[in-house]
């Protein structure tokens, strides 16, 4: 069964994890854990009490939606590569606000309560969260829901940085120029340590979404989950389609599959790319170990058909000698 949810984070193709396990933007990992456990308490077929049609519900909503959800947000790398993706989609709806529509009655009221949106979402979440998998039938419902209030308090929040910005630039006076007074080499060193760094995170860079791709790809081959390793590694391939590594370890993968004909080529392209990389190295000797194990089994299999063929000829060929023999030859 397929969850199909079109609002909030959704409709922008981001999974609201926050909003699956009914967690608040803010929480921190011990609230988000808290959460799951219980939300897993609830939905696990050894502990769900209802029907067996609802049983079957709540373990495909366990399986499929809350624990993916609790991976990604419980895991340091995926948690951080996550809260970066929220806040750049905060910042580009606050400098679009006035184009974007909410269409659900909690992200309205949140939109309309001014400077106290952020107790507001606190409470309208709790609200919806008592709901949430209280009905499973609505469940996806109640999380499509969550996420249109979580979408529209990342605007509010980036909205209020970029309005302070302006009143700050608004009321600030032209600076007064002042003498410079010459600081000694230990005052310059204070002053650069001492100097304030931006809290604003940079996008990631390729090799940084690249190498995301990579490390989920590894995971999932480590579970021998090799079909979501592939999906993860093509994935990056769309970043970086030269990338070494992930061709050796797409190659790795066809290998163990026994598909050669798949993991010769992407064994060509890693080695292309970068011959050094120690997993391109590693890949190479996996692939031609095999190639000149089946090439011995092909040239076992091969004398054999020889041999067998000879000894076939050799057993008519006698055949025929004794049978020559006993009844005699023809007559002309």
């Amino acid at each position: 069964m397929a969850f199909a949810i079109k609002h909030g984070l959704f409709k922008l193709n981001i999974t609201d994890h926050h909003a699956i396990l009914g967690v608040s933007l803010d929480d921190d990992p011990k609230k988000i854990r808290l959460k799951y456990l219980k939300t897993a308490h609830k939905l696990h077929p050894d502990t769900c009490k209802s029907d067996a049609a609802e049983k079957k519900l709540a373990s495909q909503l366990l399986s499929r939606l809350v624990n993916p959800a609790y991976e990604q947000l419980s895991r340091k790398n995926s948690y951080l590569e996550h809260q970066l993706i929220l806040t750049q989609i905060g910042k580009r709806l606050a400098e679009k606000s006035d184009r974007v529509n909410f269409a659900t009655k909690p992200a309205k009221e949140l939109l309309a309560s001014g400077d106290k949106f952020e107790l507001v979402y606190q409470k309208l979440l709790k609200s919806l969260v008592q709901e949430q998998y209280k009905s499973l039938d609505s469940a996806v419902d109640k999380i499509a829901l969550i996420s249109e209030l979580n979408l529209a308090y990342l605007m509010l929040q980036h909205s209020r940085g970029i309005n302070q910005d302006q009143v700050a630039t608004a009321n600030s006076k032209p600076p007064v120029a002042k003498p410079e007074a010459k600081q000694s080499p230990k005052s310059e060193k204070v002053a650069t340590q001492s100097a304030p760094i931006s809290s604003t995170p940079e996008p990631p860079s390729p090799q940084v979404r690249v190498a995301s791709y990579i490390r989920r790809a590894k995971e999932y081959m480590e579970k021998g989950n090799l079909i979501q390793a592939i999906a993860e590694l093509k994935d990056g391939l769309k970043i970086d389609p030269n990338n070494s590594t992930v061709h050796a370890l797409l190659g790795k993968i066809y290998l163990r599959q026994e598909q050669l004909t798949m993991a010769k080529i992407h064994v060509k392209k890693a080695e292309q790319a970068n011959p050094k990389d120690p997993i391109v190295i590693e890949v190479k000797k996996d692939l031609d170990k095999l190639l000149k194990q089946k090439a011995r089994q092909n040239h076992s299999t091969g004398r054999s058909s020889r041999s067998k063929n000879k000894n076939t000829s050799q057993s008519k060929s006698s055949n025929s000698g004794l049978f020559g023999s006993l009844f005699g030859a023809k007559k002309k």
